[in-house]
């Protein structure tokens, strides 16, 4: 099989757009009218992006997601129902709020250092921080308790950018909140995807359901290794890498990849 275009999908760190029909519908059934949860915002743009890309007669030979993204992705592959990813997303918005309030921290991204040495410091350091997200060959997010955030982060060169998130995300204190998303997500219907998925754990093939939820069950606490993402599409001959969200964030993270060549665009380029 020919693997030449990849419609991507950002987490969090993204901010959520317009939504409407279909998409709107199944927001409004599962929340009625009130705010829309962040990440459940960041979930209907996406897929409300995805339709208009498939309605203008642009659809993927290959999906994947950036952490929350990996919900749409699933959506996107065929496996997951719409319904039910407005619900999981909609529980797991609550699920990482609740935590993030149980047991505090925070995020930040290290621009311009070794991912090597990153993770050499986070795994001597004193506390709870962990190399959360190797999202470039230049740039790792460190996650964990304030202190030892803090502390690691002064051990490390590069640029610091402390992230505008509620909690310390693909951490160990995420672990209670995965443990009821591994339950919820244990009741859900997963089809066999018409679309194979990228974990973006390892980088692997996900083409069945079984693998798919397994993904989902272990990405809350699961490090986003983003590089082997960009790595497996590039070994898999995409030419193509289309973003299905608002801000272009995984298209602008392409330019540190300088021995790769895609064509990349964000889905409001394509459809307009």
């Amino acid at each position: 099989m020919e693997y030449r275009r990849a419609i991507v999908f950002p987490g969090q760190g993204t901010a959520g757009g317009e939504i409407s029909g279909e998409v709107e519908e199944a927001v409004k059934a599962e929340i009625g009218s009130g705010d829309v949860p962040y990440q459940l915002s960041v979930f209907a743009n996406s897929v409300d992006l995805f339709h208009r890309l498939r309605d203008t007669g642009v659809s993927p030979d290959i999906v994947a997601g950036h952490s929350l993204g990996e919900y749409a992705a699933a959506y996107a592959s065929g496996s997951l129902s719409l319904e039910d990813g407005v619900r999981l997303v909609a529980e797991r918005d609550r699920l990482m709020n609740e935590a993030s309030r149980k047991n505090p921290g925070g995020m930040m991204a290290i621009i311009g250092a070794e991912p090597g040495a990153v993770s050499e410091v986070v795994a001597n350091a004193d506390g709870i921080v962990v190399a959360a997200n190797f999202n470039t060959p230049r740039q790792t997010v460190i996650s964990g308790e304030p202190d030892a955030l803090e502390t690691a982060s002064e051990k490390i060169k590069g640029r610091k950018v402390k992230l505008e998130v509620a909690g310390a995300f693909h951490s160990p204190l995420m672990e209670e909140a995965s443990e009821e998303m591994r339950e919820l997500l244990s009741s859900v219907e997963f089809g066999g995807p018409k679309v194979p998925m990228v974990s973006a754990a390892d980088g692997a093939l996900l083409t069945n359901a079984d693998e798919l939820r397994a993904a989902l069950q272990k990405q809350m606490l699961s490090t986003v290794r983003w590089v082997s993402v960009v790595e497996r599409l590039s070994e898999l001959g995409v030419e193509e890498i289309i973003e299905a969200g608002e801000g272009g964030t995984l298209i602008r993270m392409l330019r540190d990849f300088k021995d790769k060549k895609f064509d990349g665009k964000i889905a409001s380029e394509v459809v307009a």
